[in-house]
Parts: structure tokens; sequence; C-alpha cells
């Protein structure tokens, strides 16, 4: 399937989701519409495997026989064959897909049921949702759809009402997708699109979870570059990646795709929203992460209540090749005492109460490999605000750990219109100096938010300069420059961009001298002409001027 058609994909999916939720807020059917994707990408997926592991003993009978022997699905029958081989079966798929589902949980049984208006549905939905929590998986995955309450009145005010709903939503969902000749790397791409969408439709809200993805991709590549010389490439392999508030996993996602599926060891991510947590756990699954690939931890970053990120031994601390994160920006939170004493801020002091942006960015910074790079996303105010702000940004840089800035335009993000930075940190960095990038003014006007300009040829591409811009420490002027230590110490550590890259023309020196003799010599001339022009006048007899 071509990019076009995926893309037609996730619209159709989101014109159903449009036209099915009616009262229900948009948030709430995200969850719903989100969570019958993920199901289909695990039944396509796992259906896959059976044919394959099963061979010729697959069963073949066409799907209208099927369904006149009261089957939906050629692994009912091979069940109902096979009881005695069931467990032998289950315990080989797990060692090959790391999963299982029961024939009756089966996107294409439900889907069946929905297509029947059948009463169990309901029913059959909520042990289904039980067994893929509980059971499916080697990994513990309890709680994945704790946000999909099948007994809410939103759905409807009685069970047979939200039996109906529920057979409305999935048969509309399955003949969405029955027009497209969809593949399960195709579904990941459509959940995306999807969170996207509704991650448009939710305002400031959408900070929480989502990162546009050009800005995404800026950063996803920043990290996998070499981190000593970036101008040598990308690096071959990461062991662990790390994002501190990774939301639905969308940037993790990214970090992956630019290594490729063997490239990383395994991924990392932490999330404090109970919803998104569930939205990232589905989404590394739909993208052929195996279980055994990704640990996301529904926890506070900030308190750090993650056991893995506990260790108070060094030698065994966990550190990470590539750390990224969008965090909430100027959040407040409460520095006490006992978080003075933590070892991510001892040496370097608390952030302030009104605003965690730099809590956050010494979480990660703590947790980041001598040779390792992490990328974050703050607020602009972090480059100049006085106070806490400034003794810690003083101190990393003087430890020479902040790298490059990169300044953004406005209006790019759901969440919020203000202009916002990337800093690109290292523990053990080359270049003594700071790349300073100033895109600010590089991007296409949008009616509701800002974009990056991604374009091929001769078409502008913000993306690509500020990549390439990154990875070859280039200067250009108006946009990017090397800013040495002492400079930066001049101006009191103040890292505002447009101290050291302006993007203003330099109006043009005007020479009064010049210009007055200019003056004088067209007003001879004018003279000159009249008196000429007064004569032809004077022989015809006309008035002169």
């Amino acid at each position: 399937m071509t990019a076009i058609e995926q893309q037609q994909l996730g619209k159709t999916l989101w014109a159903i989701a449009d036209d099915l939720r009616g009262a229900m807020n948009a948030d709430d059917f995200r969850d719903y519409m989100l969570s019958f994707l993920f199901l289909r990408y695990l039944s396509d997926n796992y259906e896959a495997a059976v044919k394959k592991e099963l061979g010729s003993d697959y069963p073949d009978t066409p799907l209208d026989v099927l369904k006149k022997l009261g089957y939906s699905t050629p692994l009912e029958v091979w069940y109902a064959e096979n009881p005695d081989d069931i467990e032998a079966f289950e315990k080989q798929m797990r060692r090959k897909v790391h999963y299982v589902i029961e024939p009756q949980y089966l996107w294409s049984h439900l889907a069946e049921l929905a297509r029947k208006q059948d009463v169990e549905l309901l029913h059959t939905l909520e042990n289904g949702f039980k067994f893929i929590e509980n059971q499916s998986f080697e990994s513990n995955f309890q709680g994945l759809f704790s946000e999909i309450n099948l007994s809410s009145d939103k759905l409807g005010k009685s069970y047979k009402e939200r039996n109906a709903r529920l057979c409305t939503i999935l048969q509309k969902i399955a003949e969405g997708i029955a027009r497209f000749s969809t593949n399960t790397d195709i579904l990941g791409d459509a959940y995306e699109y999807l969170i996207g969408q509704f991650a448009a439709g939710s305002g400031k809200k959408a900070g929480e979870f989502y990162t546009p993805q050009q800005i995404s991709t800026i950063l996803s590549e920043i990290v996998t570059l070499d981190s000593q010389d970036p101008a040598l490439g990308k690096k071959t392999k990461l062991s662990k990646v790390l994002d501190l508030t990774c939301g639905s996993g969308s940037l993790l996602l990214n970090v992956r795709r630019q290594m490729g599926a063997h490239g990383i060891g395994k991924i990392y991510g932490q999330e404090k929203n109970i919803t998104t947590y569930n939205l990232a756990r589905m989404n590394m699954l739909l993208h052929g992460v195996k279980d055994t690939e990704f640990e996301i931890h529904h926890g506070d970053t900030l308190v750090n209540d993650w056991d893995i990120l506990n260790e108070m031994n060094p030698a065994k601390k966990m550190e990470f090749d590539a750390i990224v994160s969008n965090p909430p920006f100027s959040l407040r939170w409460e520095p006490t005492e006992v978080l003075g004493e933590d070892f991510r801020f001892k040496n370097y002091g608390l952030a302030p109460k009104s605003a965690a942006d730099f809590a956050f960015l010494l979480h990660g910074f703590h947790f980041l490999d001598n040779e390792g790079t992490m990328a974050i996303i703050l607020p602009h105010g972090v480059l100049f605000r006085g106070g806490a702000e400034e003794r810690i940004r003083a101190k990393l840089l003087k430890d020479h750990n902040i790298d490059t800035v990169i300044g953004l335009p406005a209006n790019l993000f759901f969440s919020t219109g203000i202009p916002v930075c990337i800093i690109v940190l290292k523990k053990c960095k080359k270049f003594d100096d700071v790349l300073f990038i100033n895109a600010a003014e590089h991007f296409e006007k949008g009616k509701r938010q800002n974009r990056l300009r991604d374009g091929d040829g001769n078409e502008p591409n913000d993306i690509r300069k500020i990549v390439e811009t990154y990875k070859n420490r280039s200067e250009e002027d108006r946009y990017s420059r090397k800013v040495s230590m002492a400079e930066i110490e001049q101006n009191g550590y103040n890292l505002n961009i447009s101290r050291y890259v302006s993007t203003s023309v330099e109006e043009e020196k005007i020479d009064l001298q010049a210009v007055n003799k200019s003056v004088v010599d067209l007003e001879k001339k004018i003279a000159e002409a009249k008196n000429k022009h007064n004569q032809f006048l004077q022989e015809l007899g006309l008035p002169l001027i």
C-alpha cells in the first residue's frame, strides 16, 4: 500500500470515528476507536502467524461455508477438531509471536457477532479484553483496556442499547478497513494518523500525549547520529532508548524507525497519565515491537517512582544511549527538601516551583550514557530566565554539557502557540562551542497550526535543513552560528537565541553627503530643463511655466 493509500485509510477511519461518536466526547470515543483498531491488529497478526505455523493443517474451508457451520474463523474449526493439541500449539505460538488469542476473541469473530447484532458481543468483548490483559502475553499487560468502560452510560443506558451501539461501531470499522488491502504495518500507520487527529481536536490537552511528527523526526534523527561527531552519520546500534515523558509512544517509535526494527536493544518509556500510558503500550505492539523489546512504566517522572531508575549504586545505574522528551511545558511542581538531596538534582539545585522544565531535563540527563545524546523540547524561557534556572543552565554550560540550541517557529504544537526550543545535551562532547540554530522563521503558515516544510528537490525542507545543520555544525548568516563559551560567559550564560543568531535584516546605510549632492544635481537639471521649455513656449506665444 502506498503512502497515499495509508493516509486514505486513516482518513476513512477518522470519518467513521467522527460519524459514530455522536454526543460522546471526542477523548472518550478515542479510547474505544483506538482499542478496537488495536484488537484488529493483534488478530490479523496472530491469524497470519497461525496460518504459517499450521501450514497444510490450517482449515481451508471457504468463509461462507464456515458461517453456515456456525464458525467465524478457520482457527475455531482447528480448535474444535484438535482439543488435545491446543496447549502445545499455544505454547509454540507464544514462542513465535509472543502472544495468544483464543478464537472467540479474534476480530473476525467479533466482527461477525457485530454483523449479526448478536446480543453476546458486549460480554465477549469484556472477556476478550480481560484475556488479552492477563493471559495473552507472557508479560503482564494488566489494565491495558482500563479506560474502556463497556458498561458506560455513554454507550447506552441499558445492556441492549450498549450492545447495539458496539455492534454498529465494530461493523463500521470492519467495513471501513475492508475497503483497503491492508496489512499489519498499515494498521499501525492508521493508528498513528488517528492519534494525530484526536490530538488536533483535543487542543491543550493534546500536549499530554502527542508530539507532532515533524518535530519528532528532528529529535529522533539527532539522537541516532554519532554523539561525538554527528557528521560521521548514524550509529549502528542503540542498546537502550528512553523517553521520560513518552505520551502515546510516537517519539520512541520514531527513534526505532530511524534505527530499523533491530537497531535498538530495548525501548523504555514513562508516562503519568493512565490513558496515554495504555495508548503507548498498544502503540508499541501495533508497530511490531515485541513485549520483550519494550518497557513502559506508569508513574511520575519527577518523583522518580520507577524502580529500575532508583539504583543507588553508581556501578549499577541504568544508562541510555539516546534520550528524547517532550515534557509538559512549565509545569508547576513541589520541589521539596528531600528532592534537593536527590541524586538527579543534588549537584545542580532544584528547578523553581513555577516551572519544572529543568527538573525534567536533569532527570533525563542523569541517566544519559557518556557516549549518548539527549534531545528535549522546552519553552524558550529556560534559555534566559534567572534565579534557580540560571544557576542550573550555567553549570550545564560550564561542564560543557549543552551541545546545541535549536529555536523553532511559534504555533507548531496543539497544546500551545508559544515558540519552543530543542536543547541537545551530551556528557562528553567533542566541540567546545555551542551551536545555535535559529529556525524560527522557516515554516509554512497554517489555519490552526504552523508546520515545518518537508519539500523535495527545489522545495524548502525545514526539517532537513535543521538536521543537516546540526549534523555538519555548519554556519549560515541569519540561521546558524557556533558560539564560544567565552562569549556565552560574557552574556551571563544567557542562551537567548536571537542574541547570537539574529534573523533581522540590517538596514542599508545611507551616505547623506552623496544623497545631498544627488539632490543638488537634480535641481540644477530641473532648472535647465525648465528654461529650455520656456524658450519653446515663448516662440509659440504661449504662457510660460
